[in-house]
C-alpha cells in the first residue's frame, strides 16, 4: 500500500481527523498536477491543444477518485425499477411505424464503440477488422447495414466511429474502401489517460509519446468517455445543425446492435408528449450473464449498477437471475441536445471504474475508467426497454465466433438473424477449449464451420480438429486429453455424444 494511501486510511479511521486527510489529498493532487505540466511540456505544438484537453479531463477525474470513498452504491437504498421504467419491446412495436419513417431516420447518428482491440482473440489491430462472415469485417457488416437504412428509406443516416489511439490509424487506413458507399463515416477519438503507479499514485508517463518504453504508460478510459470526448471534437455541434437529434450507441462487437425503427419511432414521437432523454436497451439474464450491470431505482432515478461497484457481501444477491431479471446490451439511444446541456454544465455523473493492472516488466498500475451507461441517472426521463435477446449478440471470443459463423444465423444487407430452420429461438451454448482461442488456430480447427441447427450444447477442449460437413446436434462434448489429438472425421454426424482419449482417421 502506497504511502498516501496508509495516510489518507489512518486519517479516515481517526475521528475529526479530516482536515489532515484533506492535506494529504491536496499534497497528491499537486504532486500529480506537476507531473501532468511536465507531460505536457512535451507535446509537439500540433498535438498540444489535444494533449491539454485529454490531461485535464484526467485531473478532474483523479480529483473525483480522491473524493470518493467506499463502495459507491448503497445497497439498502437499491429497489427494483418501477414496472412503467422499463418497457417490453412488444408494446413498443404495437405502436407501429409512421408513413413518415424517412423523416424519422434523418433524424439519428448510428455511434460504434470501436477503441478494442482484438487481442483477446489473438488478432493484431482494431477488433472491428476481424472477419466475421463470408469475409467480412465488424466494419464491413455496420457499413452495410446502414447503406441498407440509408438505400431503402432514402435517407442520410450517418455512421460516427469512437476510436481509440489503438485503433485509430488503422481503422481510418480501411475507410477509403468504403468511400463508394452510401454512407457518411466520421471518426472522433477517445480521450488518452496516463495510467498511474498503483503505490504512489503518479502518472507512469514521462512524455507524450507512446510508443518505445511509454507504450503502456497510456489507456482509453472505458466509453464513458464518449460524452466529453464526442462534445470536444465539434461533431455534436455538427449533427445538432445539421437536425440530427438522437444518436444510437453500441459495441462495433454487438452484431445484434442494429437500427431498430420502433425505438426510434417511440423516442420521436412519445406515447406521453414527454420527450425520452436516454433509452437504455435491456434484455433478460440468463446463467451467463450473472455479470452483467442491471438497471435499478435508486433515490428516485434510474441508475446502472455493476458488479464492481457491489458491496463483496451482496455480491451473490446481484447475481441472481430472480430478483435482477434484465441485464444492460449497451445499445443505447441517447438526445444530442441533452448530451449538449449536461456536458456544457459539467453535470454527466459516471461512477469511477478502478481497473488494476499489470505492466509486462512487472509495475503494478491503475487505470480510472467509466461506463457510458452510468450517466442515465443524470438524464430526465430515461427508460429501460426490454429487448429480444436477439439484440444482444456480442462476439467476445471464437466460441462466439463460431456461432455467427454457423448456419444458425442468415446474413442480409449486414444483419445476422436467426435462421427460420432452428426450431428453437434459443443459442446454443458453446465453449472452445485454449487451443481455439486466437482466431488463425481455430480457423486452421475447422476445414469448414459445422452444421450446428440442431445443437444444444457444444465443449470442445484439447488437440481436435473438424473435416468439412460435420453435423452437431443436441449436447456434444469432445475431450482429447493431453498428448492425444482427436479428427474429428468428414461428414461425421455427432448426435448427443460424448468422444474423448484418441481419435485420428488417417488416409490410406
Amino acid at each position: 500500500m502506497s504511502r498516501y494511501v496508509q495516510d489518507l486510511s489512518k486519517a479516515m479511521s481517526q475521528d475529526g481527523a479530516s482536515q489532515f486527510q484533506e492535506v494529504i489529498r491536496q499534497e497528491l493532487e499537486l504532486s500529480v498536477k506537476k507531473e501532468l505540466e511536465k507531460i505536457l511540456v512535451t507535446a509537439p505544438s500540433h498535438e498540444f491543444e489535444h494533449t491539454k484537453k485529454d490531461l485535464d479531463g484526467f485531473r478532474k477525474l483523479f480529483h473525483r477518485f480522491l473524493q470518493e470513498k467506499g463502495p459507491s452504491v448503497d445497497w439498502g437504498k437499491i429497489q427494483r425499477p418501477p414496472e412503467d421504467s422499463i418497457q417490453p419491446y412488444d408494446k413498443i412495436k404495437a405502436r407501429g411505424l409512421p408513413d413518415n419513417i424517412s423523416s424519422v431516420l434523418n433524424k439519428l447518428v448510428v455511434v460504434k464503440l470501436n477503441g478494442g482491440l482484438g487481442t483477446s482473440m489473438g488478432c493484431k489491430g482494431p477488433k472491428s477488422l476481424i472477419g466475421v462472415r463470408n469475409e467480412n469485417t465488424f466494419l464491413d457488416l455496420t457499413v452495410q447495414q446502414i447503406e441498407h437504412l440509408n438505400k431503402t428509406y432514402n435517407t442520410d443516416v450517418p455512421l460516427v466511429l469512437m476510436n481509440s489511439f489503438n485503433t485509430d490509424e488503422d481503422t481510418k487506413k480501411i475507410l477509403q474502401k468504403y468511400s463508394h458507399c452510401r454512407v457518411k463515416i466520421y471518426t472522433f477519438n477517445q480521450s488518452r489517460y496516463p495510467r498511474i503507479n498503483k503505490e504512489s499514485l503518479l502518472p507512469v508517463a514521462k512524455d507524450v509519446s507512446y510508443s518505445g518504453e511509454n507504450t503502456e504508460a497510456w489507456y482509453p478510459p472505458g466509453h464513458g468517455d464518449i460524452y466529453a470526448s464526442f462534445y470536444n471534437s465539434g461533431l455534436l455541434d455538427i449533427f445538432i445543425g445539421e437536425g440530427k437529434e438522437y444518436i444510437f450507441v453500441s459495441n462495433i462487437d454487438n452484431l445484434g446492435a442494429t437500427v431498430d425503427l420502433y425505438i426510434l419511432n417511440h423516442l420521436m414521437n412519445p406515447p406521453n408528449g414527454k420527450p425520452c432523454e436516454f433509452v437504455m436497451e435491456v434484455t433478460n439474464k440468463t446463467r451467463a450473464d450473472v455479470k452483467g450491470g442491471t438497471l435499478t431505482q435508486y433515490e428516485g432515478k434510474l441508475r446502472l449498477v455493476e458488479i464492481a461497484q457491489v458491496p463483496k457481501a451482496h455480491v451473490d444477491e446481484f447475481k441472481s437471475v430472480s430478483k435482477f431479471k434484465i441485464f444492460n446490451t449497451n445499445n443505447l439511444w441517447i438526445s444530442l441536445a441533452a448530451v449538449k446541456r449536461l456536458q456544457e454544465k459539467n453535470a454527466i455523473d459516471m461512477e469511477i471504474i478502478v481497473n488494476p493492472k499489470t505492466l509486462d516488466g512487472g509495475l503494478n498500475v491503475i487505470q480510472l475508467e467509466t461506463a457510458v451507461g452510468a450517466a442515465i441517472k443524470s438524464f430526465e426521463n430515461s427508460l429501460g426497454i426490454n429487448v429480444p435477446r436477439s439484440r444482444f449478440l456480442p462476439v467476445k471470443t471464437t466460441s462466439d465466433l463460431l456461432l455467427v459463423m454457423s448456419n444458425l444465423y442468415s446474413l442480409n444487407a449486414g444483419s445476422l438473424t436467426m435462421s427460420e430452420k432452428r426450431e428453437f429461438p434459443t443459442v446454443p451454448l458453446v465453449k472452445l477449449g485454449s487451443s481455439f482461442t486466437k482466431v488463425q488456430d481455430y480457423l486452421r480447427r475447422f476445414e469448414s464451420i459445422p452444421d450446428m441447427l440442431e445443437l444444444d450444447h457444444l465443449t470442445v477442449s484439447g488437440d481436435v480438429t473438424f473435416g468439412k460437413n460435420v453435423s452437431l446436434k443436441g449436447t456434444v462434448i469432445i475431450i482429447a486429453n493431453h498428448g492425444d489429438r482427436i479428427d474429428i472425421p468428414p461428414g461425421a454426424v455427432l448426435e448427443n455424444k460424448i468422444v474423448s482419449g484418441n481419435l485420428r482417421i488417417l488416409d490410406h
